[in-house]
């Protein structure tokens, strides 16, 4: 059989199994039902060139205002109870907060306060024990495993505290797959694909694996692959974490520019307050609740 990317895999020459891949590649998904969660049209991001010329090209841009006040993120009395044993861990007891279009939020906190916890559950990574969770509307919690996953693909960015990159596949193939659940065309993709590696300075390691790259490198890897579908919410757990002092001040300065003046919503997780100072607002979770 083969793979998405028309290479064989284990079985050689074995035939695949009918209807598994469409024409352009991308895996059928038959437990989808059509018009449950609705496909966005991706534009094309104006932020992947290099990181000088996309903050040139983000700060020409009107500064962003959102045209409505309703919040593009709104969760109520959320708690997160885990069972470990005979033991109920609360990871999160009762939190409300409203985020709104474009806003840039820091999450901040003690290990163990919930932070990770609350961003997860934000972005459909994780479910709720109680509470609600709705994002431009749509309850994340009520959403099928299948809708969700389509849900994630299409509306959320994701850069993770691990790189959670595939061993076998090169830079540029990880930073392509979310792309893949797109309507984009090769052609297309691979551009997306290039200019998101220029973006985070790697567009020579474009075909490295990630036990060929640095443990930096693979961080900048997975912010690419977060970026590539121009989402309209990221969500990034410590981002900066493996990267060097340049590198990490890209990166938060695009954060930045993406959200005042292209109008994306921004989360994110740091222990850094150098960092945090990018946000437009910090939240301090502690015990599992917003202190301030």
């Amino acid at each position: 059989g083969r793979d998405p990317f028309g290479r064989m895999t284990r079985g050689g020459a074995s035939r695949p199994r009918a209807n598994r891949w469409n024409a352009s590649g991308v895996k059928r998904n038959r437990g989808f039902r059509r018009g449950s969660v609705k496909m966005r049209p991706m534009r094309s991001p104006i932020s992947f060139l290099s990181p000088k010329d996309c903050l040139a090209s983000l700060r020409s841009l009107t500064l962003w205002r959102p045209m409505a006040t309703d919040p593009i993120v709104q969760v109520r009395d959320l708690s997160k109870i885990y069972r470990q044993g005979d033991i109920d861990v609360t990871a999160l007891n009762r939190v409300s907060v409203d985020i709104q279009p474009g806003e840039f939020v820091v999450l901040m906190g003690p290990s163990g306060s919930g932070k990770s916890t609350l961003l997860h559950i934000v972005a459909g990574i994780d479910r709720p024990t109680t509470g609600e969770v709705s994002v431009q509307g749509i309850n994340v919690g009520n959403l099928s495993e299948s809708d969700l996953a389509t849900w994630r693909n299409q509306y959320v960015g994701f850069v993770f505290q691990s790189f959670n990159l595939i061993p076998v596949l090169t830079a540029a193939e990880n930073v392509e797959l979310p792309l893949l659940l797109t309507g984009l065309n090769r052609r297309e993709r691979l551009a997306q694909v290039g200019a998101a590696l220029e973006l985070v300075g790697l567009a020579d390691r474009s075909h490295h694996r990630p036990d060929q790259l640095s443990g930096g490198q693979q961080q900048r890897v997975a912010i690419a692959r977060a970026l590539v579908t121009d989402p309209v919410l990221i969500v990034a757990d410590e981002p900066t974490g493996n990267l060097d002092a340049r590198s990490a001040t890209d990166v938060l300065e695009i954060l930045r520019a993406l959200s005042s003046r292209s109008g994306k919503t921004v989360i994110m997780v740091t222990h850094d307050p150098k960092a945090a100072a990018y946000g437009t607002r910090s939240l301090h979770l502690e015990k599992g609740e917003i202190v301030s």
